[in-house]
């Protein structure tokens, strides 16, 4: 079924085979949408990190930090639900902050995300490579890590259909997982499954339930905020959704309360079915497979292959992490090329509405970087690593500060507000809180650099390198370009003002 253009502005709700040559075709619907959204945020975080954080703060500290994290990424969803359906556009955050805040933002957003996910998709060419040698401990780094790109690139390089369809189906193996995890752990709790019913002893364990005080769970602020990084992808989706003005706000409604659900659920199961101390939850990387909590439960339920079975799981968690990031990437960086913050080569597409030249350019630098972890004892691979490692808090600081001047320039210039299709709810307070939060995390991403005798210049190096470089990004276009901050009166709410979609 086709979708005829709207007279509003506000929704340029196109299909594919509307959307003239030469343009984005519109191609994921609300499904895709609520999976590469969820897919975005259930991976390796949940699967293995959630056992560090409740081995860091006990299993009432992990459960706090992460309902915490869980609402401040519901305001932030739905202040980027508010812009995407006013203005559905993949530049999402770049171009937000451009129309509403100052262009030399948007620049230094846009490209702080673009290297955020270039970057990710070396470490999860890393991580797959790790996860085949579960299997082929004799195999080449390599040929895994080739086989990969290549996988990656041709899902994106067929149609954002093909992308849309492909991340659907990885995402859902990761919600059966989750699922099948909460309802074996409960069986186990009451003693359907695996022996004595095991209640709620181990939250009181030792000084369970909650461990290591107020500087614990700090760090476990952190953890939990990457595990959630990639739930804005909807953002940059939304440029090809079908319907951006229904299929965007039931992706918020879905995605939030799944991912709550998900991640406090099976935080909580792990935390009565597994004491805080036990020796395998230390282990949070990658090459702890057989000591995922996911593992140690599914083994102590008397699942057979549980180790494999989670492998795999943990494989596809990967792959979709690195085809999300190819597609978030390439779609930013050829905004940015559109709108002449980029080369104007990664602003053309081929006649399927793919920006090719994007995408091949970040395949490139995902293999460059990958590349880099073989040279030097990884060096330069850590550094790369480390510098991206706030990008994703400074992008989610891009969409609250958009979302309040948009909101504050909407009811200025004497809009009202019902003409919304989507409104958030809770402003001023959502963005607010979600920039207040999000700047406690950022600014406290390695506080114990200086808490000791001598603060630990390399250690705060490491750690904070991605702040003076994004600064660098900000205040250098601003520089070179004069740009200034747009009074409110002045935010233009043409959509989209780029030309991206024509009728």
């Amino acid at each position: 079924m086709q979708h005829m253009p709207s007279q509003s502005t506000t929704e340029h709700a196109q299909t594919a085979s509307q959307t003239p040559d030469g343009q984005l075709r519109r191609g994921l619907k609300a499904r895709h949408l609520t999976m590469i959204s969820l897919g975005g945020s259930i991976g390796t975080g949940l699967f293995l990190a959630s056992g560090g954080a409740i081995n860091t703060a006990g299993p009432g500290g992990a459960l706090v930090a992460y309902i915490a994290i869980g609402i401040m990424v519901y305001f932030l969803m739905t202040s980027l639900g508010e812009l995407a359906t006013f203005m559905p556009v993949s530049g999402s955050f770049s171009t937000y902050a451009s129309r509403f805040v100052d262009p030399a933002l948007g620049f230094a957003l846009g490209w702080n995300y673009w290297y955020n996910w270039a970057i990710t998709i070396a470490a999860e060419l890393s991580a797959g490579t790790l996860l085949m040698k579960f299997w082929f401990p004799e195999s080449s780094s390599f040929l895994w890590s080739a086989l990969f790109l290549l996988l990656m690139f041709g899902l994106n390089y067929l149609s954002v259909k093909g992308y849309g369809e492909s991340e659907y189906w990885f995402a859902l193996i990761k919600v059966v997982t989750v699922i099948l995890f909460i309802v074996i752990g409960l069986a186990m709790i009451f003693g359907i499954m695996g022996g004595e019913a095991v209640g709620f002893k181990n939250f009181t364990v030792d000084d369970a339930p909650f461990h290591g005080g107020f500087m614990a769970l700090l760090g476990i602020f952190m953890a939990a905020g990457f595990s959630f990084q990639g739930t804005e992808l909807l953002g940059v989706a939304a440029g090809e959704s079908d319907n951006p003005k229904e299929s965007i706000p039931k992706a918020i409604r879905q995605v939030f309360w799944r991912i709550l659900l998900f991640y406090v659920l099976a935080i909580f199961v792990i935390g009565l079915l597994l004491p805080y101390t036990h020796p395998s939850l230390i282990s949070g990387d990658i090459e702890g497979i057989a000591k995922s909590p996911f593992t140690i439960v599914f083994e102590k339920a008397g699942l057979a292959f549980s180790a494999s079975v989670m492998n795999a799981v943990i494989l596809t968690s990967v792959l979709s992490a690195g085809n999300s990031g190819m597609y978030a990437s390439t779609r930013i960086l050829w905004v940015l090329a559109k709108e002449g913050k980029a080369p104007k080569l990664f602003a053309k597409l081929d006649d399927r509405g793919i920006p090719v030249n994007a995408l091949l350019a970040t395949s490139a630098v995902g293999m460059l970087a990958f590349l880099a972890s073989f040279f030097g004892d990884g060096a330069v691979y850590t550094w790369l690593l480390n510098a991206s490692g706030m990008s994703g808090f400074i992008a989610w600081l891009g969409i609250a500060v958009s979302h309040y001047r948009f909101r504050r320039a909407y009811t200025i210039q004497g809009r009202d507000l019902s003409d919304l299709p989507y409104r958030a709810k809770w402003f001023p307070f959502g963005p607010i809180f979600a920039f207040v939060l999000c700047m406690i995390v950022i600014l406290g991403q390695n506080y114990s650099a200086f808490t000791g005798d001598a603060i630990d210049w390399n250690g705060v190096l490491v750690s904070y390198i991605g702040l003076p470089l994004f600064l660098l990004l900000w205040f250098g276009y601003k520089a070179v370009k004069k740009t200034t901050f747009i009074p409110l009166r002045e935010c233009r709410f043409d959509t989209p003002a780029d030309e991206e979609y024509k009728h």
